[in-house]
């Protein structure tokens, strides 16, 4: 059984305004200071365990997208319908190709310190994933984060080092997230998703067929003259929702998800305050002081940035815009973004 990486490849990345925007989406921008977009780090890292990728995007990025990976498979979206479709769509191809292709879906803009880990975690959630299920990789938490959802584990499988997943839980508030914690049987939940592309397609049809329907035929006209006509016929018609709410959530519920524990140095980089535990903090850059300031972040500025008494500081400078903050109001740069004129987006 060949083993397929999709990549959905969407969203801005709100909470990053301004490094993060329309025109420069998330998944497209360097933040770690490597040299390369998130995407093109995550394809590098997927390219060592599986044996090919397939990326989907909008219209909009996909000339972009498609530059940077021209031998590559990408799938453009003619609107945003969530992770569901995305993945949906590009399982259907996949496996018209190879009807025993075991799919795997990985976000295109997350950061991964430990391959090692993320590799081991792959090879284990293949297995269960080869047993029949429907894998997950959750997170070993190091913090009762509330940015996150939560995975609850149950027993261990016959696959040595997964479990069976009997709940998947929405952002908690603070003292649930501490219980959770410290109950040590959950784990964040970073949307990776691993099955058989028949196993998977099959749970979509019986679960919602108004999304297995139009997939299929679109799938199925892939390398036809038809296939852009059937396309843009169809994907109108297919409801906008996730991956973890059509198929993770209630399958759980049917015994039929596995989640493999990892710790592996990941983080969604949702936000400033989840980038600040990753990039240099402020004390350490050559043009900024930071004087009583712990724990700030400066990005961008081409100019000395002095900070004096503030905690957490976040300081990032583009050529459009300047934003001042604090770390602890980083999930809430979002509502900055709404109420953006449209040319600072």
């Amino acid at each position: 059984m060949a083993f397929h990486s999709i990549i959905p490849a969407g969203g801005i990345g709100s909470r990053l305004w301004p490094l993060s925007r329309a025109d420069q989406p998330k998944f497209l921008t360097d933040f770690t200071g490597s040299g390369a977009s998130m995407l093109q780090e995550t394809v590098a890292r997927l390219k060592k365990v599986t044996d090919t990728c397939t990326i989907v995007t909008g219209e909009k990025y996909a000339e972009a997208v498609e530059s940077l990976f021209p031998s590559m498979c990408v799938l453009a979206e003619p609107s945003p319908r969530g992770t569901m479709p995305a993945i949906a769509l590009a399982a259907g191809i996949i496996s018209y190709q190879d009807p025993q292709a075991i799919v795997g879906s990985f976000a295109a803009d997350h950061y991964i310190r430990d391959e090692q880990a993320f590799s081991q975690a792959v090879a284990c959630a293949v297995e269960a994933a080869r047993a029949g299920y429907i894998a997950t990789i959750g997170i070993q938490p190091d913090s009762p984060s509330t940015a996150y959802g939560y995975i609850k584990r149950d027993e261990e499988l016959e696959v040595p080092g997964a479990y069976l997943a009997t709940d998947f839980v929405e952002k908690p508030d603070a003292e649930l997230a501490q219980q959770y914690v410290d109950s040590g049987h959950y784990f964040w939940n970073a949307g990776i998703f691993i099955a058989k592309a028949s196993v998977l397609l099959e749970r979509l049809e019986a679960l919602r067929p108004d999304i297995a329907q139009p997939i299929s035929e679109i799938a199925g006209a892939w390398g036809s003259p038809d296939y852009e006509e059937t396309l843009a016929r169809l994907w109108p018609t297919i409801p906008d929702t996730v991956i973890d709410r059509v198929i993770a959530e209630p399958c759980a519920s049917e015994g039929r998800v596995a989640v493999v524990p990892a710790s592996m140095g990941w983080s969604d980089i949702g936000d400033f305050d989840s980038l600040a535990e990753i990039v240099d903090g402020a004390d350490t850059q050559e043009n900024v002081l930071a004087i009583d300031s712990p724990d700030s972040l400066v990005l961008g500025a081409d100019k000395p940035v002095v900070l004096l008494g503030i905690e957490g500081a976040v300081v990032v400078e583009t050529p459009e815009a300047l934003l001042v903050t604090r770390r602890d109001c980083a999930q809430d740069v979002k509502k900055i973004v709404e109420r953006l004129p449209e040319h600072l987006l």
